[in-house]
This record gives C-alpha cells, sequence and structure tokens, in this order.
C-alpha cells in the first residue's frame, strides 16, 4: 500500500505533496462572454397536426347511431335529418317524409342532437 502512496505523492519536508499535475478545467473569461452575448433561440412548441380527426369521429360516431340531428343554417332555417354520409365539404342528410338533402358545410351555422319527442 505505501507503494501506490509513492506513485501519487512525492514527500517534502515531510508532508505529501501532489506529484501530478492538475490542471482546472474552467472557461476563459472570453469563452464566457461570447456564450452571454450570443443570440438564443428559443425553442419553439411542435406545430399542432393539421388534423385531428375529431370532425371525422363524430360524423362517424352519429352515422352509426343513426342519431336524429338539427342543422342549423346560417340564414336560420333549421333541417331535421339523420347524417347517412360525409366528406370533407358535404354532409348527406336523410330526412322523414322530405326529400334527403346535400348539405354544403360552410352553409352550416351548427348542429346538435334532436331532441326525442
Amino acid at each position: 500500500m505505501s507503494s501506490t502512496i509513492t506513485e501519487y505523492f512525492e514527500i517534502k519536508e515531510g508532508k505529501a505533496v501532489e506529484s501530478a499535475n492538475r490542471k482546472l478545467i474552467r472557461p476563459s473569461f472570453n469563452e464566457i462572454k461570447e456564450q452571454l452575448n450570443a443570440p438564443r433561440r428559443a425553442q419553439k412548441k411542435p406545430v399542432p397536426p393539421d388534423q385531428t380527426n375529431a370532425e371525422n369521429f363524430y360524423y362517424v360516431k352519429q352515422m352509426q347511431a343513426k342519431t336524429p340531428m338539427v342543422f342549423v343554417l346560417r340564414d336560420g332555417e333549421t333541417l331535421h335529418g339523420v347524417i347517412e354520409w360525409y366528406d370533407k365539404t358535404c354532409l348527406k342528410v336523410n330526412r322523414d317524409g322530405e326529400p334527403n338533402l346535400l348539405l354544403y358545410k360552410p352553409n352550416i351555422k351548427y348542429m346538435y342532437k334532436d331532441e326525442p319527442q
């Protein structure tokens, strides 16, 4: 054990002194100054997805359950029916005792489930 101690330390004037040259790793003042002056890039939030599929999920659910719906159009007219199918721009609505309609989505102000009477 004494041999390992003498490898790492020299004995001078009765005291053990470390013989290895140790250099402290410190950044220079100029490096720190450059880091502070450098423009920081703000981390941006990731862009949300273009399509959440929430609308599609809602239409499929109402189509499968054949839920009676009320469609209120932009001009205030209300229509009652069941969604038969949909695509990117339109809804096909089946109505009882009246002609079926193809509704253009931008013309629909809002829609909701029809209350059973």
